[in-house]
């Protein structure tokens, strides 16, 4: 197998941090830079980090020559304190690196997003994701795009948010009837987001087009074994 190099951001989040570990897991990757915007205490082994400033690409843009980019950088409105500083979070960091990147010679972007992810959604958070998407595919990376779309992501965050953890126990329970055409708002673990993430790495369909992992087609992805 081939070696393979990969950049990750947000990889102290709930699926960042699980999709680390699969990256240094995985002997086809024989190095893992983080982009982070503080050190994060996790350079080891083949993962090296790369405190940058999303605004400023001369930070990072001499960084990002790898065959793939993983993206799983997202916050709230309430974190983020406003719109604006949303979309920098969610939309302006990732289009920054996707940019570089794509300069530089980088193969390909996956990036976790969420289901609804519609550039022309009137709904606020749909809408900054959509975007987001539409502005990387663009870009027309050799090996292609992939956008994993999940609903409530299931798993331990540093912060508690009641009224996430509220909904999240009503969505594990429920989740044996989001079947057929509601597979795609069922909840899944954070742990599967990442195996879909890592999964979709070495999908060839379509070569160097754009796929959506979606409802059944995300929660095969999950299972699938690089």
């Amino acid at each position: 197998m081939a070696s393979r190099t990969a950049i990750l951001l947000g990889a102290s989040g709930l699926v960042g941090g699980r999709l680390l570990r699969l990256l240094e897991d995985d002997p086809a990757y024989t190095a893992v830079t983080l982009l982070t915007r503080r050190p994060l205490g996790l350079e080891r082994g083949k993962v090296r980090e790369l405190a940058v400033d999303f605004d400023r690409p001369e930070t990072f843009r001499d960084h990002v020559a790898v065959d793939d980019v993983y993206c799983c950088l997202g916050t709230t409105i309430k974190k983020a304190g406003s719109q604006e500083a949303f979309c920098k979070v969610d939309r302006d960091a990732p289009v920054a690196v996707a940019r570089a990147a794509r300069a530089a010679g980088a193969r390909q972007f996956i990036i976790v997003t969420a289901v609804g992810a519609d550039a022309k959604s009137r709904i606020f958070y749909n809408r900054v994701k959509g975007e987001t998407e539409q502005a990387i595919s663009s870009l027309g990376f050799p090996n292609g795009f992939r956008a994993v779309h999940p609903s409530l992501i299931v798993g331990e965050r540093a912060e508690r948010r009641i009224a996430e953890r509220a909904a999240m126990i009503a969505m594990v329970a429920t989740r044996p009837l989001f079947v057929g055409g509601f597979t795609r708002y069922r909840a899944i673990d954070a742990i599967d987001v990442a195996r879909a993430m890592h999964a979709a790495a070495f999908d060839e369909s379509p070569a160097g087009g754009t796929k959506i992992y979606e409802g059944e087609a995300l929660f095969a992805a999950a299972r699938v074994n690089p």
